[in-house]
């Protein structure tokens, strides 16, 4: 027998629109610390010159290396040329312990401005995008490594804008966090080498690095551009918000199908009311009379929204038109404070045909 249950008052005031307070605390301390850091340092024109840096950084002594990091990181988060950093890095410390903190600084800095765009500006830039935008973040999300592995080899693409921007895609952020570590190595290696080369290189030509890295750039663009081009060209899903599916099932009365597992579709989360079990991996084979009804939308359904978005094109491959994906999911729904079953699957034969 299947059990109804309807989340609380407090979920359905706090659910949807608060985010998980450390990653925002968080996101919110790195900011600040940027600023303590750089007032206490004062950034004048001359302090962006290589030797004004190398100076300050050296009167820390043996903190010097925690002090560059520091720096690095703050002037990633405050738009500052990281060049110059990188430069510094090679000079003070040599090749090898000038690339770790090359990397150390950046890494952290990259990962602090995603934090910041993701959890404190991701709202008020989301709701301040067209559709075009929301297409453009999705063909991202859809490349995940690959699209963060790309900017980080090209270096056309601005390096302090390119962190907040990523932050407002789904990326996870260990995957960023690790990717951006491993595809900006060549150019910690590079520019800690020019560094070391002597003081005076600092005050030199870098274009034979540039040179170097865009033309390690090129072959990733020339590899990875029309995969890319691909998915944005391709139609992205139509989406469903929570609300208006609710309003929306005593309306239209549409088909609800979820692509979770059975094992999900009975577990925690539950299922909407009515929702009708299709594992994504069953989909291919059982497509026949899924539509119903022709003035019947077909709502698609996971714990989230990824596996609903591949089983939407799918689905549009294959014919079908009047198809919406629940934007968030289960997730979304439950946060929600909307109605969930659990139990058994309801009979799939009653909507889904045995397919070909």
């Amino acid at each position: 027998m299947k059990r109804l249950r309807t989340q609380g008052a407090a979920g359905s005031r706090f659910g949807r629109k608060s985010k998980p307070l450390r990653p925002v605390a968080c996101s919110l301390f790195l900011l600040l610390s940027a600023g303590v850091i750089v007032a206490v340092v004062g950034v004048k024109p001359d302090w962006l010159e290589p030797a004004a840096l190398a100076g300050r950084v050296e009167e820390a002594g043996i903190w010097a290396p925690l002090i560059f990091v520091e720096l690095y990181a703050a002037g990633t988060l405050l738009f500052l040329p990281g060049s110059v950093f990188a430069l510094v890095a090679g000079a003070l410390f040599g090749p090898v312990w000038g690339t770790l903190l090359n990397l150390a600084g950046a890494t952290l800095g990259a990962s602090g401005a995603f934090l910041i765009a993701r959890y404190v500006a991701s709202d008020w830039v989301r709701g301040r995008t067209g559709p075009q935008a929301e297409r453009f973040i999705r063909g991202i999300e859809a490349e995940g490594w690959r699209f963060v592995a790309f900017v980080r080899l090209v270096p056309l693409f601005p390096f302090n804008l390119t962190n907040y921007g990523l932050g407002l895609t789904r990326i996870p952020l260990l995957l960023y966090v690790v990717t951006s570590l491993v595809c900006m190595a060549p150019g910690a290696v590079a520019y800690s080498w020019l560094g070391h080369a002597g003081r005076s290189a600092l005050a030199g030509d870098a274009s034979a690095i540039r040179y170097g890295l865009a033309a390690l750039g090129l072959l990733a663009a020339i590899a990875f551009l029309p995969r890319l081009g691909r998915r944005l060209r391709r139609r992205g899903p139509r989406w469903i918000e929570v609300d208006e599916l609710a309003d929306g099932l005593a309306e239209r009365h549409p088909t609800v199908v979820d692509v979770h597992s059975p094992d999900e579709f009975v577990g925690p989360l539950g299922h909407i009311a009515g929702a009708v079990n299709l594992p994504l991996g069953d989909l291919p084979g059982r497509m026949g009379g899924i539509n119903g009804p022709e003035d019947r939308p077909v709502i698609l359904v996971c714990r989230t929204d990824k596996r609903s978005t591949d089983a939407a094109a799918l689905l549009r491959e294959a014919g079908f038109r009047d198809l919406r994906v629940l934007r968030g999911g289960m997730e979304a729904w439950s946060r929600a404070g909307r109605p969930i079953e659990q139990g058994a699957p309801r009979d799939r034969s009653a909507v889904i045909g045995e397919g070909p």
